[in-house]
């Protein structure tokens, strides 16, 4: 049985505990077993990220302590996949080791929820995360963001203003680790959304060990 471990917390407006909670019975399926934990103290227990094969993030707003931000980056090079979502990996935390890691920074993004567009890049439409899914529209934030050459985009989005190409969700490797990204999950209903769903689920175990 192969180990997940959900960290959650920080700014509750992305709703981090109900966020996760709508992927541990899908990882429970694929016979992980799942830990959570609500302290980013476990991320300076490198024993136990040395015994994981999975970490999913959904933390907002938070900040890491120089030992704990290297925990995390040494656990996933080491061969940990790390994965997850919108705020909860681009917007939380501003360590440089961390965003290395991770390949993207969240900017900024409209006012308002747009409608937008989603693309699956036809060069990436084997990869495993988005094999057999079409391209799809959504209603919610749109994110503008730095993110490294060095990702492998699966599917981008064209940002409203000015029109200016965007990845919506990426992977890389850091070392022997996998990560993935995916720009959409504000709200639950962004998460519900079919295809977001299932690509999000994928990339969750794409991630793993």
């Amino acid at each position: 049985m192969r180990s997940a471990l959900v960290v959650r917390g920080g700014w509750e407006g992305h709703v981090p505990v109900e966020a996760t909670e709508l992927f541990i019975p899908g990882l429970e399926a694929e016979g992980f077993s799942v830990t959570v934990a609500e302290d980013l103290g476990v991320y300076a227990d490198r024993r136990l990220l040395a015994g994981t094969d999975l970490i999913v993030q959904c933390w907002t707003g938070g900040v890491l302590t120089p030992e704990q931000e290297a925990g995390l980056v040494s656990a996933v090079e080491d061969g940990t996949g790390f994965a997850g979502w919108h705020g909860g990996v681009v917007a939380a935390f501003d360590g440089r080791d961390y965003l290395r890691m991770v390949g993207g920074l969240f900017l900024h993004h409209p006012e308002d929820f747009l409608t937008y567009d989603v693309s699956i890049d036809p060069a990436r439409a084997d990869h495993p995360i988005v094999a057999g899914l079409d391209g799809f529209t959504v209603e919610t934030e749109q994110y503008w963001m730095l993110a490294d050459a060095r990702n492998e985009v699966l599917a981008t989005t064209v940002f409203v203003s000015p029109p200016t190409p965007m990845p919506v969700v990426w992977t890389r490797r850091w070392g022997a680790g996998k990560v993935f990204f995916s720009a959409i999950g504000h709200r639950l209903d962004d998460l519900r959304h079919p295809t977001v769903y299932e690509l999000t689920r994928r990339g969750l175990i794409w991630a793993a060990r």
